[in-house]
């Protein structure tokens, strides 16, 4: 025995001094690991916007288009999976309103089956559980996956959730910026008036059949009261599709510390997201005003309307829909003029996106943290601007002492867990 512990705590020293006598890793060699790291795992970006003009024969995602996401773009950044979201903006809580909500989510729908069954389906495929995922990756192709943000346009037909579930829906919210029938929004923070105190009975019905179809149930944008239901309510994991640690930046769409513990107790996963006022608010808000002039010249070169954020905020439905759209394509055209600005005032860029990602895990563990983009949709930050410069959170990563298996549960492993684990609840309550 005494000759095993010797020898044990020999082998030991002996390995310490051997790494104390390594030379510090170069950059180039850094930069040659995270290429192989980011080529080998499965990259997932769990929240991507779609617009349906760009889903047409003529115009598709099989060219490289103006989007940030497209598959010549995931090709060339390695996003391997897709999450499309079928977005549809708050409206009024009545027939007229969910009709026409319910128009425009099938419209999505539409949009995406035609690329992934008539455009590109050798380039692109559907994925419906985990094991699609790895299957559709392994054969290499691209991974499309589909989220609902915003029950809305199911109105108050409960039944509506399947035929989203047949359709392909593998997750979804239950509210966006405004109150919905199902629940109170994040917004209702800036006047303090809410519709429901929480989710509204409808709401907690639509929790329950999320379970059993097994869908996953989405918190990013509800209020925290709903948060906090959906949590107790729900019997799988839940996600938050694209959110960051309030803590960080204080932004009402953000989760707190003590929102970030309960999703970690329930077994859930918040996927980072890559908006610039949710990393880092004040760094965000300096370049942003310094910038409101130049993106005021754009708009009037090419014919549209600047409005703020907070303008933007205060629209619903379509309308502020088309508002996100053409601040997109104003900030995307004034993207080439503002370096004097930039170095004024630097933009959040991968390193402040990573520092969040370094607080949740820290605070939730390994297991519990993803990564998401919000592309076409209001992200986007320096270094991952569009999904050609996929490896750039990779390799930030690296450079942060990440290893192989922490990066590839960052990149998509734990939320396939969580899918993996509603798909089986769902099964076991059918």
């Amino acid at each position: 025995m005494k000759i095993h512990n010797f020898s044990l705590g020999f082998l030991l020293f002996t390995s310490i001094l051997i790494a104390q006598s390594r030379p510090p890793e170069n950059e180039n060699s850094m930069r040659q690991r995270a290429e192989k790291i980011h080529e080998s795992v499965i990259t997932i970006d769990t929240h991507d916007d779609i617009d349906v003009r760009n889903f047409t024969e003529e115009k598709n995602y099989a060219s490289d288009l103006k989007t940030q996401v497209n598959l010549p773009k995931m090709t060339k950044g390695e996003l391997d999976v897709a999450w499309f979201v079928v977005y549809t903006g708050q409206g009024n809580l009545d027939k007229s309103g969910y009709k026409k909500a319910y128009e425009n989510a099938m419209a999505k729908f539409e949009a995406i089956h035609r690329l992934v069954e008539d455009y590109a389906p050798d380039q692109i495929e559907l994925a419906l559980s985990a094991e699609d995922v790895k299957r559709i990756h392994s054969m290499g192709k691209k991974v499309a996956m589909i989220g609902v943000e915003n029950a809305y346009p199911i109105g108050e037909d409960l039944g509506k959730i399947e035929e989203f579930y047949n359709l392909g829906a593998r997750y979804m919210s239950l509210a966006h910026n405004g109150h919905s029938q199902f629940s109170d929004s994040h917004t209702g923070e800036k006047d303090n008036v809410w519709l429901h105190g929480g989710l509204s009975e409808l709401g907690k019905k639509a929790i329950a059949e999320m379970n059993r179809l097994g869908i996953m149930v989405d918190i990013s944008h509800p209020s925290k009261n709903a948060i906090i239901e959906m949590i107790q309510l729900s019997k799988t994991p839940v996600i938050a599709s694209h959110s960051a640690a309030r803590a960080m930046s204080d932004v009402s769409r953000s989760l707190d510390d003590e929102l970030l513990q309960m999703v970690k107790n329930n077994g859930g996963v918040v996927q980072t997201v890559a908006v610039s006022e949710f990393i880092d608010k004040e760094k965000y808000q300096l370049n942003y005003e310094a910038s409101i002039p130049l993106y005021k010249e754009v708009a009037a070169e090419i014919g549209l309307p600047f409005l703020t954020n907070e303008e933007i905020m205060a629209l619903t439905g379509d309308e502020q829909e088309i508002a996100y759209v053409n601040l997109e394509q104003i900030v995307s055209i004034a993207s080439s003029r503002k370096s004097e600005i930039n170095q004024k005032y630097p933009p959040v860029n991968v390193a402040d996106f990573v520092n969040h990602i370094d607080y949740m895990v820290n605070l939730m563990g390994i297991d519990h943290v993803g990564i998401s983009s919000d592309f076409d949709g209001g992200g986007g930050i320096d270094g991952w601007n569009n999904a050609s410069e996929t490896f750039n959170v990779t390799y930030e990563l690296v450079k942060r002492g990440y290893s192989e298996q922490e990066i590839a549960k960052l990149w998509g492993l734990n939320l396939l867990r969580v899918m993996d684990e509603v798909a089986q609840a769902s099964k076991d309550m059918q």
